[in-house]
């Protein structure tokens, strides 16, 4: 079975909400895919739809060219981390791991070498889930996804609630999982995690794809960025001067310096809103990308 991801013009609403909104992109073998934007910009709801939890109102996602409900015994092929917390808080971590071994027809064995390489010891192993710190719920989610041995992890902000060493250690463990030959595709919020570990970078702001790449193909988005009112015009006016431009965020990216674009605009007596260099770190990137859905966090905070 192959190993790619592919989502396929995703939409999901929810009555007039629309959370994931005509999303595409591939996540691909032997490497680590991150999937980057705010919290509420439609991740977990686009992993849902992928492992069949929620249903697309339009598209459609493969794993391996199949939909994850027709995969035979999904958890030998892909490895799940959606929630950390959905454990069953009763049972004991150990017994937690047993359930889905025995589940996908793999030996008592496998439970033991999935707890010693995320670090949960015998006497945690034995400790009920309702007494687990987050991160070590993160560790048995963790486990649980590894003990297929899958060719593919889903995973939503794997990271959340580990200390410095314990990201540091899941960073090490995925990418030699994507070294390997496996498909990592990991959500998250926070910028600098992924840009550590990913090979390619897909952003998502309010439902939307906003950017993907590589790291590095963000991070020299060099150009200038700009808003206008009369897009269309201005578009036609700097094609007709050799100057291309593409959609970014709410504006769009020129192969041009921000005096070109001014001079091209005035001649045409077109109504700038934005004009500025594009060039700046992938943070800065993030920001203006998802400006508008970072607004809603800060809005009221007084400084």
């Amino acid at each position: 079975m192959g190993c790619m991801i592919k989502v396929e013009n995703l939409t999901r609403t929810y009555g007039d909400y629309t959370a994931v909104d005509n999303v595409s992109f591939v996540a691909r073998p032997g490497r680590v895919t991150g999937f980057l934007g705010p919290n509420g910009a439609g991740k977990t709801t686009t992993m849902r739809i992928m492992v069949g939890l929620s249903a697309p109102t339009d598209g459609n996602v493969t794993i391996g060219g199949h939909r994850y409900e027709d995969i035979p015994n999904p958890g030998r092929h892909v490895g799940v981390l959606l929630d950390a917390s959905a454990q069953h808080a009763g049972r004991t971590g150990r017994e937690v791991l047993l359930i889905s071994a025995r589940t996908m027809g793999l030996p008592d064995s496998r439970v033991d070498e999935m707890l010693a390489l995320v670090g949960l010891n015998p006497s945690e192993a034995k400790r009920r889930v309702r007494n687990y710190s987050l991160g070590m719920r993160q560790r048995l989610g963790l486990a649980n996804a590894l003990l297929g041995d899958p060719q593919i992890l889903i995973l939503d902000e794997p990271a959340n609630g580990l200390d410095p060493a314990g990201i540091r250690w899941m960073r090490g463990l995925l990418k030699s999982y994507a070294e390997r030959g496996g498909t990592v595709l990991l959500s998250s919020h926070l910028l600098n995690e992924v840009q550590l570990i990913a090979d390619d970078i897909v952003m998502i702001g309010r439902g939307k794809i906003v950017a993907q790449g590589t790291p590095e193909s963000l991070l020299s988005q060099t150009g200038t960025f700009f808003r206008a009112v009369e897009e269309p015009q201005l578009l036609e006016a700097l094609a007709a001067n050799g100057i291309s431009a593409s959609p970014l965020g709410e504006g769009f990216l020129a192969d041009a310096e921000a005096l070109q674009v001014g001079k091209v605009a005035a001649a045409a007596q077109i109504t700038l809103i934005e004009l500025r260099p594009a060039d700046g770190g992938l943070e800065d990137l993030f920001l203006e990308l998802t400006a508008d859905t970072q607004r809603d966090f800060t809005e009221g905070v007084v400084a």
